[in-house]
């Protein structure tokens, strides 16, 4: 438990650096352990008129984790596939949407990894 704690740590501090103003994070941290192609899934709401950022990571080095934003009919709004596994995604909504975010690591030859989504949103 030690082990996946100090993991989760050292994650969040990764993370952090592109959670800057004028961003903010929204304090929750979206956290599981994946296992070669299993994916995890996450919801959140995001409010019409706000901007927010979604920053993914797994492991120490940048673009090991795949994320996808849709919609409650799963019609993707965005995947960070389509750009090089980018670590981050700034966005705005026009109206307020319920989402599923779902992440997955970038290999499946990697046998599991510990992953983390966080939100933010511009001040």
């Amino acid at each position: 438990t030690t082990k996946s704690v100090a993991q989760a740590d050292t994650l969040v501090s990764v993370c952090n650096k592109y959670m800057k103003l004028p961003f903010i994070s929204d304090g929750q941290q979206y956290q599981t352990i994946l296992n070669g192609d299993e994916n995890a899934e996450f919801h959140a709401v995001f409010y019409g008129g706000s901007t927010y950022r979604i920053i993914g990571c797994s492991g120490l080095t940048e673009r090991n984790l795949i994320f996808t934003i849709s919609d409650t009919e799963h019609n993707i709004l965005y995947s960070n596939k389509d750009f090089n596994n980018a670590p981050y995604w700034d966005f705005k909504f026009m109206n307020t949407m319920d989402c599923v975010i779902e992440a997955k690591l970038k290999s499946q030859k990697t046998a599991s990894g510990f992953a983390i989504i966080m939100i933010g949103f511009r001040q």
